[in-house]
C-alpha cells in the first residue's frame, strides 16, 4: 500500500508539471510594439560601419531591436541592442569587404520585440558598391607609397624606383567617409587576404623602377615571381617556397620554367630523372602529388596526396610511407637535417606493387657512421613500422627491438659497417604481404 501511494503522488506531480508547462507554452503575445524608421541608407560601400537609428514605443516593456544584413538569402552580420525603454536608439553593422562580391543590392532587415515576444519587421534594400579609392597605401618597413587608380577597375599601382626587388609590404586603403573604414591587406595562407597586415611578399624580376599593382576586388597583386610546372603557375607559399598540386602519370615529361638556376638545382632521383635543365621525367606511380619548390635550399620536394591532403598509408598497402628520424636530409644533411621534426618528414617514393623507395647518397643524404631513423604510417606521430612490423636481411642495416642498441623499430648501421662516400643507397619497402609484414632491403649502387 505504501509504494502504491508513492507512485500516486509521483503521477499527481508529474501531471501538475504538465500542467505548468502547458500554461508556460501558452503565454499570450501581448503589446503593439510600433518601430519608426526612415530608409537613411545611401552611398553604402562594402567595408563601411554602417549606422542606423530607429524610434521605438509600446504599451509594454520592450525587448531587443535586431538588424540583420542579407547578401541573397545568405545572413552575412548581425546586431542586437536593448530596448527596455520606448524612444529613440542608435547602432551601427558592418558592411562586409570580401574578394570577388559584385556590386548589388542587399537586404537589412530590422526587428523590434518586445517581452511577450510580439514583433514588428521593417526592411530595406541597400545598394552596396566597391569603392573607387582616390588611392592605396603601400606600406614597407622603411616607406609608404600612394597606388593611384590605372584605369583597370578597381587596379592600383605604385611605381617607383624601389630599393630592392625584394618587397614585403601590406597595403590598405583611407577611409572614404564618416562611415568608411580603413580596408588592410596583408599575407595569409599563400594568398592576398583582407583583415591582416603580415608583410605581401612582392618580388620583382627587374630591379630599379617597377610597378606593385593591386585589384580591390579580385585581390590580384604582382609582381612575384613564377615557377611553371608543364605550364601551370606553382603557387607562392612565402618568398622562398611554392608548391603545386597535381596529377602525374608515371613516365611522363615535367617541365620546369622561371627558374634561371635551375642547373644548380638538387634532383631527387626517387621522383626524377634529369633529360636536360628544366626537363625531367617522373618516375614513381601515376596519382595525386604536391611539388614544393624551395628557392633557398634549389630543391623541389615530393609528397603524395589523397584528395587535397598528405597521404597515410592504408591498410591494403597503398598510400605513403613516411620517414622521420636522424642522420639524414634532402637536399643535404647540412642543408636540411631531418630530425625528429615531423614536419620535415620525407616521403618515399611509391614505385609500384606495394613498394616504396628512398634513395639516398652516403655522406651526402646519410650518415657514414651511423643511422637512427625510422618509418611511419603517416606525416607526423602515430602508426609506425616496429620490429613486430617489419624485417630486414639486410648486412647494411638492422631493426631496433629495444634491446640492441635502437630502440624499436629505429634503424642503426650493422656492426662493423661503415657507409661510403658518395656510394648510393637504395631503402625499399614491401608491403605487399601487408603492412604488419613489411620488408625492407637496401641495396648499395
Amino acid at each position: 500500500m505504501k509504494n502504491l501511494k508513492y507512485l500516486i503522488l509521483i503521477l499527481v506531480g508529474f501531471t501538475a508539471f504538465i500542467s505548468c508547462t502547458d500554461e508556460v507554452n501558452e503565454i499570450q503575445q501581448a503589446g503593439n510594439p510600433v518601430l519608426e524608421m526612415e530608409n537613411q541608407f545611401s552611398n553604402v560601400h562594402f567595408g563601411d560601419m554602417l549606422p542606423f537609428s530607429a524610434t521605438v514605443s509600446d504599451e509594454i516593456p520592450l525587448s531587443t531591436l535586431t538588424a540583420i544584413l542579407y547578401f541573397g538569402d545568405e545572413e552575412v552580420e548581425r546586431t542586437t541592442i536593448r530596448t527596455k525603454e520606448n524612444g529613440e536608439y542608435s547602432g551601427v553593422i558592418e558592411i562586409p569587404f570580401h574578394k570577388d562580391i559584385p556590386d548589388g543590392t542587399a537586404t537589412l532587415e530590422f526587428i523590434l520585440v518586445n517581452t511577450t515576444l510580439k514583433r514588428i519587421t521593417k526592411t530595406f534594400d541597400v545598394p552596396i558598391t566597391r569603392a573607387q579609392y582616390p588611392y592605396l597605401i603601400l606600406v614597407t618597413e622603411d616607406a609608404s607609397y600612394p597606388m593611384l587608380p590605372t584605369g583597370q577597375a578597381h587596379e592600383y599601382a605604385a611605381t617607383e624606383a624601389f630599393p630592392s626587388t625584394d618587397l614585403p609590404a601590406y597595403i590598405k586603403t583611407p577611409a572614404l567617409d564618416e562611415k568608411g573604414s580603413e580596408i588592410v591587406f596583408g599575407w595569409d595562407a599563400g594568398a592576398v587576404t583582407e583583415g591582416t597586415a603580415t608583410n605581401i611578399p612582392f618580388v620583382s624580376p627587374v630591379a630599379g623602377t617597377f610597378a606593385v599593382t593591386f585589384n580591390t576586388l579580385t585581390y590580384t597583386a604582382a609582381p612575384f615571381f613564377e615557377i611553371l610546372l608543364n605550364g601551370e603557375k606553382m603557387h607562392m607559399v612565402d618568398k622562398e617556397n611554392y608548391q603545386l598540386d597535381v596529377e602525374l602519370t608515371q613516365g611522363q615529361d615535367i617541365t620546369i620554367e622561371g627558374l634561371e638556376n635551375i642547373a644548380d638545382w638538387w634532383i631527387d632521383a626517387d621522383y626524377l630523372t634529369k633529360k636536360e635543365n628544366g626537363l625531367y621525367t617522373f618516375v614513381p606511380i601515376t596519382g595525386k602529388y604536391r611539388i614544393s619548390a624551395n628557392l633557398k635550399l634549389n630543391y623541389f620536394r615530393v609528397e603524395v596526396l589523397s584528395g587535397n591532403s598528405v597521404a597515410s598509408l592504408n591498410a591494403d598497402g597503398t598510400g605513403a610511407i613516411w620517414v622521420i628520424g636522424d642522420n639524414v636530409g634532402k637536399p643535404s644533411l647540412t642543408d636540411n637535417y631531418l630530425g625528429w621534426n615531423t614536419d620535415k618528414a620525407l616521403c618515399m617514393a611509391p614505385i609500384g606493387a606495394k613498394k616504396y623507395q628512398l634513395t639516398l647518397v652516403g655522406g651526402k643524404n646519410i650518415s657514414l657512421d651511423g643511422i637512427n631513423f625510422k618509418f611511419f604510417h603517416q606525416k607526423g606521430w602515430g602508426g609506425e613500422f616496429g620490429s613486430a612490423a617489419i624485417s630486414t636481411s639486410s648486412e647494411i642495416v638492422f631493426i631496433g627491438d629495444g634491446t640492441n642498441g635502437r630502440d624499436n623499430g629505429n634503424l642503426g648501421l650493422v656492426s662493423g659497417v661503415t657507409l661510403e662516400e658518395d656510394a648510393t643507397y637504395v631503402f625499399t619497402i614491401d608491403v605487399s604481404a601487408g603492412i604488419q609484414q613489411a620488408v625492407l632491403t637496401v641495396t648499395k649502387q
